[in-house]
């Protein structure tokens, strides 16, 4: 005989708290409870089969409200009893209590895991749910111009032009319900301050050296979901992430390190899959690796390695997903993970780590741009300069954060060096000063479009 499994447990006789087993097959998949049976899947029989196939189904429809097959079963010359319950199509309690089986444990749903397990077995998603308080003053009309650009241009949307009412954009989308109440998708997607409502409404970005004790600069963006995306993109390009610089005739080119559609796919994975009962968005950019974490398990069925493979969409917040769809900013056929790999492939650069940690989801992004940088010629004085304090009297952490951004970013010039230290640029200013008199960095270019360079050893 099978051992014991997610789908059957065994039991050497019976006991009504026993029904807990069946309320937690009956909320997960289904299973087998079978009485008779001991821990090694060996048959020792029940002595009262008999009565107990009278008063087994009796408990679990006057109990648990459900019907189970009870069927008698001769195992190896002995009775057994064994109890088929298919899964519910609606959450089942046991003296109120709701319990699921996970593994081959059973159970008790509290809190959060309960909510989000009666919103599923309801077929409803939390963004689906009213906002309590929140009225039409409360959503940014300039938010919605915003979606209608976006879904025009698109062309998943039939946006008429002249002026539009809020409401009937709103009820278009699904997001006000029949008595003109906003859902928790209109407030996130829309709200002037969403996070008035859900505190938990923030991208924060966070940038470090080698781990979390070393934290540089951070920021944390706000707002609106439809528009967060675009802001947070600008805050990286401006402050975080390297931008190699290289020309193609006479334009100026400045990508990112990494592919932006790349870039901009995963910020909307972690926006739409986030659970917003839970903590902000996190996203910490170290010197070798970037890692983005929502709140939020994957969905039931989907594995980190079925990610990779065809699967289908179970987006956590359906309303927020079909919005960002009709913007043009996702598919809606579960390909945003490969369409993440593919472009860093075409660009030639390592694909994405995913996995799930602290209850949440996970992608780790390799900089492979930046550290090839970082060890490159152009910063072969850089290493010198942070790491032998004899040869190097720097004690300002402004100057030695500017040393490493001009040696990530070679040409790089003084108003984004005062946005990606977070400092005024008269201090950057003066930084700047000192280190071009100690020939650590020079200028080179025009003065429009020049910038900063590393002196290497040779040329000073």
């Amino acid at each position: 005989m099978k051992r014991e499994t997610q789908t059957i447990e065994f039991k050497q006789s019976w006991h009504d708290e026993y029904l807990k087993w069946i309320c937690g097959f009956a909320n997960a998949q289904g299973g087998k409870l079978i009485i008779g049976v001991d821990d090694s899947s060996r048959a020792v029989g029940v002595a009262n089969a008999k009565k107990l196939m009278e008063d087994i189904p009796n408990k679990i429809v006057s109990l648990l409200g459900i019907v189970a097959n009870v069927n008698l079963v001769v195992r190896d010359g002995c009775d057994t009893i064994e109890i088929d319950v298919s899964p519910s199509s609606v959450p089942i309690s046991y003296h109120g209590i709701y319990h699921y089986r996970s593994g081959t444990t059973h159970q008790e749903l509290t809190g959060i895991a309960l909510q989000q397990f009666i919103l599923k077995k309801l077929g409803r998603t939390w963004d689906d749910f009213v906002c309590d308080g929140a009225t039409m003053d409360d959503i940014d009309s300039a938010a919605i111009k915003y979606f209608l650009r976006k879904a025009g241009d698109a062309q998943r949307l039939e946006v008429a032009k002249g002026r539009h009412r809020i409401s009937d954009v709103l009820t278009s989308l699904g997001l006000i319900d029949g008595d003109g109440n906003l859902k928790n998708a209109a407030v996130l997607l829309f709200a002037k301050n969403p996070q008035k409502f859900f505190p938990g409404v923030e991208f924060r970005i966070g940038r470090f050296h080698q781990d979390e004790s070393d934290l540089i600069i951070q920021d944390s963006i706000g707002g609106n979901i439809i528009q967060m995306t675009d802001k947070v993109i600008e805050v990286l390009r401006a402050k975080y992430l390297v931008s190699p610089i290289h020309y193609e005739g006479l334009q100026r080119i400045e990508p990112l390190e990494i592919p932006e559609v790349a870039l901009r796919e995963a910020i909307f994975n972690s926006i739409i899959h986030k659970d917003y009962t839970g903590p902000h968005i996190q996203m910490k950019v170290y010197d070798d690796r970037i890692t983005i974490w929502n709140d939020g398990m994957l969905p039931d069925g989907i594995t980190v390695e079925s990610l990779m493979k065809e699967h289908a969409s179970r987006p956590r917040n359906k309303n927020i997903a079909a919005v960002f769809y009709r913007a043009g900013f996702i598919e809606s056929w579960g390909r945003g993970i490969k369409k993440i790999c593919k472009a860093f492939t075409e660009a030639g650069l390592p694909p994405p780590k995913f996995d799930e940690i602290s209850n949440g989801t996970r992608i780790t992004i390799e900089r492979t741009a930046a550290k090839s940088i970082v060890q490159g010629r152009n910063v072969g004085a850089l290493n010198g300069a942070l790491n032998d304090p004899l040869n190097d009297p720097l004690n300002d952490p402004l100057k030695v954060e500017i040393l490493r951004l001009v040696g990530e970013c070679p040409g790089v010039n003084r108003t984004r060096l005062a946005l990606r230290t977070g400092r005024n640029v008269e201090a950057v200013k003066r930084a700047i000063a000192v280190l071009v008199a100690m020939k650590r960095i020079e200028r080179r270019g025009s003065k429009k479009t020049g910038g900063y360079y590393i002196v290497t050893e040779a040329e000073s």
